[in-house]
């Protein structure tokens, strides 16, 4: 199709690889991110990915990409395959499609792309000689369940040594048997094969158990339980304990992204601080940060080619040395821009370090307007700290802030959201006073959306009439406080991402009937909502989403294994009623979760 040929032609040659390739391979493997090429180029997950294929010698690995909105109407008006953008070869015509998730709200996307190759969408209804559908990425650590009948195989986790030990034991495979495949693959450590795993359900529509189909009897058990040892089979979620190993930062840079004029280094994975709403604080566990000389050398490598140096973290103000490297950033002619700092671990030296050479913003967190609420979600951050940040920024000639709130917490009130305002009025008459330079504040405000993993993962997402008063009465109180910009997500895609964070198997047949309806998914929803009101036993989204979880429940999730004791999680959700903080992990002593 020519429309999608010139396009992937002008994109190949605006691209510049910063690695080596090996030579080509024998297994022709497709990496697809499920959205948008600016969107998937943006992801240093999926970046990373692309340089481990590319670069096994038994690998040929080519890339795609959710067709722009032109090309999309072009196939399906042509009828045309979607093709991989390096040879422009038929997806169906690869022996394996290797989907990197990182978002839930584009499990819908990778229907699309199946549709989009003419490959059947349930893995069921593949035959031998359709490509083997593996995935993997942050989402799907998480739950993959939404997906699992859509998916040949998941490959649960950090993907630095999994990746290669898959391609390896696919490589010594000699048969050509799918099901054979599948179960000799299911025993590598990570490795989850949905259809070796049934959900079964009980009259009330809860998950009663999972039943196991073992895989082949000369295979060992890598990270599974065995069926025989009276415990359900669970799946091991792999990690890395040394990140100095293995250095993620750009590969592939091209203006076509968000991140266009920025080269993107990794510093850490997880976080010590125990937020009890955010997933990568704990599915990351333990904390583990890179070594101030790794990341010089990478910050070096990435001033060759960018001016601005990205740099990557769950919350970068705790990373040891980060000062010091914004200083040497600066001192080099560069930009430093890391992700989320903590307000309270902001220093005089790091608002300086980040605020030299003309830094545009910086994001804080404080993500609820009152103490009792930060308490609750363990921010361990104070008012006078988070104003004494603002200053530092100020101080250091930072010229816009961006902060993070959430709405519809648990034990949320009125009061609270009131805090919001009353804590940004508080920020702007220090960041936009007169001692500012330029100070903008933008507020990006979204629904707390529970996730699995979580000590709030048991917690229902607030009724969206409620969040939506919420919404209005805080851009009210806002509206007339000048150079300040709110940006409100629609509850309505918080409910949608809730769905599909904490929904199981059942899922996926929303998924094929929002796919079926040209992804206009809240008249599936509402309809799903109906027929639950007619028809006794249907299943009914709001399942999902606006139900609180209870303490003795399985969970969809539950099977894998993130090292992180259930009970841990559940004492935490204790101490969040309770208000009641936890201290910041240390991992040369703490075992009270139990990922160390």
């Amino acid at each position: 199709m020519w429309l999608t040929t010139e396009r992937a032609r002008k994109r190949l040659a605006a691209e510049k690889r910063v690695f080596s390739a090996a030579i080509d391979g024998d297994l022709p493997l497709c990496l697809i991110y499920p959205n948008e090429y600016a969107v998937g180029m943006s992801n240093l997950g999926f970046q990373a990915a692309y340089k481990i294929f590319t670069q096994h010698a038994s690998c040929r690995c080519e890339r795609a990409f959710l067709p722009d909105p032109d090309e999309a109407t072009a196939l399906r008006r042509t009828g045309a395959s979607l093709a991989s953008l390096e040879t422009q070869r038929s997806l169906a015509d690869f022996e394996i499609l290797a989907f990197s998730i990182s978002f839930e709200t584009d499990y819908l996307h990778i229907l699309d792309i199946l549709a989009a190759a003419h490959i059947p969408l349930r893995a069921a209804e593949r035959s031998p000689h359709h490509p083997l559908v593996i995935a993997g990425g942050p989402a799907t650590f998480l739950n993959p369940e939404p997906v699992a009948d859509f998916i040949d195989l998941f490959l649960i986790g950090e993907g630095e040594e999994m990746i290669p030990e898959f391609l390896e034991r696919y490589a010594s495979l000699d048969t050509d048997d799918p099901t054979t495949k599948l179960r000799a693959l299911s025993t590598i450590a990570g490795a989850y094969v949905p259809a070796l795993f049934q959900p079964v359900y009980d009259a009330t529509g809860h998950l009663a158990q999972v039943t196991h189909a073992a895989p082949l009897a000369q295979a060992p058990h890598q990270g599974r339980d065995a069926p025989a040892s009276g415990r359900e089979p669970t799946v091991q979620r792999r990690l890395v304990l040394d990140l100095d190993a293995y250095p993620t930062t750009s590969q592939l840079l091209t203006q076509e992204t968000v991140f266009g004029d920025m080269f993107l280094i990794e510093a850490s994975r997880g976080c010590e601080w125990g937020c009890r709403f955010c997933a990568a604080g704990f599915m990351y566990r333990p904390v583990r940060y890179r070594s101030t000389a790794a990341l010089t050398q990478q910050v070096t490598q990435g001033l060759r080619e960018r001016q601005t140096i990205g740099l990557i973290g769950a919350e970068m103000a705790s990373q040891p040395g980060i000062a010091g490297l914004c200083e040497f950033i600066g001192q080099a002619g560069g930009r430093a821009s890391p992700s989320s700092l903590k307000a309270d671990v902001i220093t005089q030296d790091l608002a300086r370090a980040v605020g030299r050479n003309n830094t545009h913003s910086v994001t804080v967190a404080p993500e609820a307007g009152s103490e009792r609420l930060r308490r609750v979600i363990n921010k361990n951050l104070t008012e006078p700290e988070i104003l004494r940040a603002t200053e530092l920024l100020v101080g250091g000639g930072i010229q816009a802030l961006k902060l993070y709130f959430m709405l519809g917490l648990p034990t949320e009130t009125q009061d609270d959201v009131d805090a919001i305002a009353a804590l940004t009025h508080k920020i702007h008459s220090r960041f936009c006073g007169k001692r500012a330079r330029i100070g903008r504040i933008t507020l990006s405000v979204n629904a707390f959306v529970p996730k699995p993993w979580t000590p709030l993962q048991w917690e229902p997402m607030e009724e969206l009439p409620a969040l939506r008063r919420k919404m209005a009465g805080l851009q009210k109180q806002l509206a007339r406080l000048p150079r300040v910009t709110v940006d409100i997500e629609s509850p309505r895609e918080a409910y949608y991402q809730t769905v599909l964070s904490r929904g199981d198997r059942r899922a996926g047949q929303l998924l094929l009937d929002i796919h079926a309806q040209g992804g206009d998914w809240w008249s599936v929803v509402q309809r799903w909502r109906r027929e639950a009101k007619r028809r006794p036993g249907a299943l009914n989204p709001d399942f999902f989403v606006h139900r609180r979880y209870s303490s003795e429940e399985r969970l969809p999730w539950d099977f894998i294994d993130h090292g992180v004791n259930k009970h841990y999680l559940w004492v935490e959700w204790r101490k969040a009623v309770l208000e009641r903080q936890t201290p910041p992990c240390d991992v040369t002593s703490c075992r009270s979760c139990a990922a160390c």
